[in-house]
């Protein structure tokens, strides 16, 4: 019986089209911001729209839940989602800078999430699970984003903004604790069943 060997191939590398157009340089638009202080303005407008864009999903996401601690957790945020846009505009102020919200494509994104797992699960604990998670990432989105623009301001001595930045932070690692211990106090048992 003859036995053959073949021979090892060499690995080919093989580039899918996701990986290569992710490989080309992004043109800036005419309009890029040039210095930190453009990046930081337009950081603003982004997140000014996306707590704007809260104050009117919270609601809808406190109707449709129905855990007490949930629902008491959501409206005590939507309160304070209500201060997070003005101290956005008192940040703006201290710019010198109209308040002005240029639509924020992961917020869009992360409440229309929200709003189709709402309509995909029924009314009780399994719903209430769905909004906690999609409520979570929001906050998280928020974390990072605030995060981010604090420590924007603290380099470009916006000393205002930056108060303002991380009192907000605070409360949106707050509201994701919160959100925490809810799931965690037998809501997601309750679901599970």
């Amino acid at each position: 019986m003859a036995t053959t060997t073949k021979k090892p191939t060499k690995p080919t590398a093989t580039k899918s089209k996701t990986t290569v157009a992710f490989a080309k340089k992004v043109p800036a638009k005419k309009d890029a911001a040039k210095e930190l202080k453009d990046l930081f303005e337009d950081g603003l407008k982004d997140i000014y729209w996306a707590e704007k864009a809260l104050t009117k999903a919270l609601p809808k996401m406190q109707k449709n839940a129905t855990d007490t601690k949930l629902k008491a957790a959501i409206g005590a945020h939507l309160a304070e989602t209500i201060n997070h846009v003005k101290r956005l505009e008192d940040c703006f102020a201290a710019l010198g800078k109209k308040a002005q919200a240029k639509k924020c494509d992961a917020m869009q994104g992360l409440l229309d999430e929200g709003k189709s797992i709402m309509e995909e699960t029924k009314p009780g604990p399994v719903r209430d699970a769905g909004i906690i998670a999609a409520s979570q990432k929001v906050e998280h989105y928020e974390i990072a984003t605030y995060g981010t623009l604090a420590a924007f301001a603290k380099v470009l001595n916006q000393n205002k903004c930056l108060k303002e930045l991380l009192k907000t932070l605070q409360e949106e690692k707050n509201c994701d604790e919160l959100l925490t211990s809810i799931a965690d106090t037998a809501l997601n048992t309750k679901a599970m069943n």
